[in-house]
């Protein structure tokens, strides 16, 4: 069955009142009604619901609000017990990319929609096929537009009225390294909400709750789709495999013990699954040429029901994953010394000032600098040789530039302490200094000769020298003693405190690595931690699932990291951060309104 592609009138703009995007949700969503009733695949009586939704994290609780709001009832399923409704986005820190908000606004910062995208092009590097409608990256360049329109515009009001709120000091990350049209965030637009990840799931949660208690929404929990169902080409359904009651706490591992089977059936169900980050084995299958050998040791950043499972269980079913080899991991981690989750890893946000060296004591080169360019910085780890390098730093960088990622990880930000948050102004966070005491990564000097041979001992492979360390140290010491420089590390570090944000909570003062004053020395292990992949299922604007010919597979839609965020890749190669969540709250807003349109009777 051919389906006619959505009609856009010409005369839609972006100045009038039915924007364009709309036009498309609602075409989208009424042709994949169409073409439901032409399939007739089974009578209304035999529905189970109006939609099913498969996973219970941001992008699954936004949907299925979404679709409860306009009526819809909904069955929300997830392999996951109760505790772990929200999914991965719960444990984040709650980071949101908005353009030339009140808080850019209030700390001096000059951004807007042009910029924006020019640094989204610039980080994306879109090269599959933008102009092709059966290109990787097609839809994923229209939702690129989509999402910075987004993030310019209504994202922020929309979310403020719901009553979510942020830190004032916007964070500046992914600062690039290159020239004004490549990779990187040209100003601050890192927003920490003020609660972190669970603030960002709560006002979801409550109206989930909410249909739940009005009988518009049924949980389905510890439920593991093992099958989309389909009728005459129609997905009409899930089937799979009910597990076990479980007690398992938030995040930590749950059983997988079968106790029955089950068969549901809706005219739409929306596939918001997650990622692969958790499956290691997944993760190296797909991991890029381009970025060197996979890593032998990972540290794993998401639980481990992160595990890619309903991709290919998707893709079973007619859909089209692309993009598989674009990912984003990160090089930072630490092994977490209190793990929730199996090999759980904890990322260390760096300030600009620490010193980063690979396995063998080689400085790193530009733009391989502390919270500059990720991806860059992955290949060159892996490039080394080895799977790991060193932050050599002092107390005072770590003082006032280390921060964790992760919601546990930051109580003042979480449980909104005002007093807490005000106490990293005179002293070290305590879970930064729990980190340094008791995780497996640090060493802790008051001389280079002690740092590096506690280094040679943690690692066991004698690989630093002392001498060729300190020359470098030393070098770089010798740059801060004008107030210009060669190096572009230290011209990074003036830059960032020539921002109000950063020196007033993110970037220490300049001084000399083996200044004693600024000591004890600190180096630090960092492993590489799986996180996120950036393709996915290819989706159209409305969060339709496409086939391989680039049609809709009718009844199917796809929202947040099984979807790359959008379109099978809504971030290209690279991410500017603050947009996971932000993916899985639109795509999943998108999908959820479209999908209660196709469902209209």
């Amino acid at each position: 069955m051919e389906i006619p592609r959505p009609v856009v009138p010409a005369s839609v703009d972006a100045d009038s009142s039915l924007s364009r995007r709309q036009v498309l949700t609602v075409a989208g969503g009424a042709l994949a009604g169409v073409a439901l009733g032409q399939a007739g695949a089974f009578a209304a009586e035999s529905q189970d619901a109006d939609a099913i939704v498969v996973g219970h994290g941001l992008a699954g609780l936004v949907a299925t609000a979404e679709l409860a709001a306009a009526g819809r009832k909904v069955l929300l399923l997830d392999q996951e017990p109760e505790a772990s409704l929200g999914g991965q986005a719960y444990w984040s820190f709650g980071g949101l990319f908005f353009v030339d908000s009140d808080e850019q606004r209030l700390m001096g910062v000059k951004d807007s929609h042009d910029l924006a995208w020019q640094d989204w092009i610039g980080a994306a590097g879109f090269d599959r096929g933008v102009d092709d409608p059966a290109g990787q990256d097609y839809w994923a360049y229209k939702w690129a537009q989509a999402y910075v329109d987004f993030a310019a515009g209504e994202k922020r009001s929309w979310l403020s009225g719901l009553g979510v709120q942020w830190f004032p000091v916007v964070g500046w990350a992914e600062r690039g390294g290159g020239l004004a049209t490549g990779h990187g965030n040209s100003v601050p637009r890192f927003h920490v909400t003020w609660g972190t990840g669970p603030a960002v799931v709560e006002p979801f949660e409550k109206k989930v709750r909410a249909a739940v208690s009005a009988g518009k929404v049924t949980f389905k929990f510890r439920h593991r789709v093992d099958e989309l169902v389909t009728t005459a080409g129609v997905v009409t359904g899930v089937r799979g495999a009910v597990l076990e009651p479980s007690g398992a706490a938030r995040g930590t591992a749950s059983s997988r013990t079968v106790v029955g089977d089950f068969e549901l059936r809706a005219p739409v169900v929306v596939v918001t699954s997650g990622g692969i980050g958790a499956n290691h084995d997944l993760v190296r299958q797909n991991w890029p040429a381009r970025l060197g050998a996979a890593p032998k040791f990972m540290v794993t950043g998401v639980p481990a029901h992160v595990d890619g499972r309903m991709l290919a269980i998707t893709e079973q079913a007619g859909g089209r994953i692309v993009n598989p080899d674009r990912m984003w991991h990160y090089t930072e981690g630490l092994r977490n010394y209190a793990p929730i989750w199996p090999n759980h890893g904890i990322r260390i946000l760096p300030g600009p000032s620490s010193m980063w060296f690979d396995a063998t004591g080689r400085r790193f080169d530009s733009p391989d600098i502390p919270g500059y360019d990720t991806l860059h910085t992955l290949g060159s780890i892996t490039a080394s040789g080895h799977d790991y390098s060193w932050f050599v730093t002092t107390q005072k960088i770590l003082a006032k530039e280390f921060a964790l990622s992760g919601s546990e990880q930051n109580p003042d930000l979480t449980n909104k302490d005002v007093l807490q948050l005000l106490s990293r102004i005179w002293q070290t966070p305590e879970p930064i200094e729990k980190f340094k005491e008791k995780g497996a990564d640090f060493v802790v000097a008051t001389t280079l000769d002690d740092l590096v041979a506690g280094m040679n001992k943690l690692t066991g492979d004698n690989l630093i020298g002392l001498a060729d360390l300190r020359r470098q140290i030393e070098a770089r010491d010798r740059e801060i003693d004008n107030p210009y420089t060669k190096d572009v590390q230290v011209m990074g570090i003036r830059n960032a405190l020539g921002y109000i944000g950063d020196s007033l909570s993110r970037t220490a003062s300049l001084h000399k690595i083996l200044d004693s004053s600024a000591g004890p020395l600190i180096a630090v292990r960092l492993n590489i931690l799986t996180r996120k992949t950036l393709g996915g299922l290819q989706t159209d604007l409305s969060g339709r699932v496409l086939d391989r010919s680039g049609s809709p597979v009718p009844g199917l839609y796809a929202a947040g990291e099984v979807a790359g965020f959008g379109g099978g890749g809504v971030h290209g190669y690279r991410s500017l951060e603050g947009t996971f969540l932000g993916g899985c709250l639109y795509s999943g807003r998108q999908a959820g309104r479209a999908a209660a349109a196709a469902t209209a009777t």
